[in-house]
C-alpha cells in the first residue's frame, strides 16, 4: 500500500510539474490559459507595455552582494486568521532568486495575494498576481539549477521554498513560489530551491485542511476557501 501511495503521489505531481509549476508572464501582459499552456508548449506573451523594451527579459546576475533575510507572511483562510509562517532565503545557493524575491517582498507585492494550488503531499503554490497560475512580473529571472548550468545543492525537502516557472522554459520564472510537503527530491535539478520555511511550517499545514476542488493541473488543488498572503515583510 505504501508503495502505491508513492506512485499515485509522483503520478500527480508529475501531472503538477508540468501545469501546477507553470511560470509567470508578465503582470501587465494578459496570459493565455491553462488550458491553452497545456496544449501549446511554445506560446509566447504579447505586450502592450512600449516600456517593456527597456526592461532586460531576463535577469542574469544579482546586483551587487546578497545578504540572507528573513521574510514573515501573516495568512488569513477565509477572512480568518492562521498565523504566519517565515522564510529564510538562502543565496549561497540562488542569490538572482533570493534577491528578486526580497525586492517583491519589499515592495508589497505579495500582500492580498493567494496559495491558489495545494497538493496533498507535495506543495502549496501561490504569489500569482493573477490567482490562477498564469500569472507573473517582468522581468523573468534565471533559472538557478543543475539543468541550467547553475550548481544549486539545496534540495527539495519539507520546509523547502522553490520558484515555479514554465516546463518549457527554464527563465521563466519570475514571482510565483511553492512551499514542499515532504521529500521532493525528484524536482532537484530542475527548479530553483532557493530558501526554506524556518518558523510557522505548522500554518502552512493549516492549507491542507481547506476543501478543495478540480483544478487546472487535474488533480483535487484549488482551495474553495481563499487562502490569502495579508502581509509580506522583511522582519531581518
Amino acid at each position: 500500500m505504501k508503495l502505491l501511495r508513492r506512485i499515485t503521489m509522483l503520478t500527480t505531481a508529475a501531472a503538477v510539474i508540468c501545469a501546477v509549476l507553470s511560470g509567470c508572464a508578465d503582470k501587465d501582459q494578459k496570459a493565455h490559459s491553462v488550458d491553452e499552456e497545456k496544449t501549446n508548449s511554445s506560446f509566447e506573451f504579447s505586450s502592450t507595455d512600449a516600456a517593456a523594451a527597456d526592461t532586460p527579459d531576463v535577469l542574469t546576475e544579482a546586483d551587487g552582494e546578497v545578504q540572507s533575510v528573513k521574510a514573515q507572511f501573516d495568512m488569513t483562510i477565509d477572512g480568518q486568521s492562521v498565523g504566519s509562517f517565515v522564510i529564510t532565503t538562502h543565496p549561497e545557493y540562488a542569490p538572482i532568486t533570493c534577491q528578486n524575491f526580497q525586492k517583491l517582498v519589499e515592495s508589497g507585492f505579495y500582500d492580498g495575494l493567494t496559495f491558489h494550488r495545494v497538493v496533498d503531499d507535495f506543495m502549496a503554490q501561490g504569489g500569482d498576481p493573477e490567482g490562477t497560475g498564469s500569472g507573473g512580473t517582468s522581468p523573468k529571472i534565471k533559472g538557478e539549477f543543475a539543468a541550467n548550468g547553475v550548481e544549486n545543492a539545496l534540495s527539495h525537502q519539507r520546509g523547502v521554498v522553490s520558484m515555479a516557472r514554465r516546463g518549457d522554459d527554464m527563465d521563466s520564472a519570475s514571482c510565483q513560489f511553492f512551499i514542499c510537503y515532504g521529500d521532493e527530491s525528484f524536482l532537484d535539478g530542475n527548479y530553483a530551491a532557493f530558501g526554506e520555511v524556518t518558523e510557522g511550517m505548522e500554518v502552512v499545514d493549516k492549507f491542507l485542511e481547506v476543501e478543495r476542488e478540480m483544478g487546472g493541473d487535474g488533480a483535487l488543488s484549488a482551495p474553495t476557501k481563499p487562502i490569502v498572503i495579508t502581509k509580506a515583510s522583511i522582519i531581518e
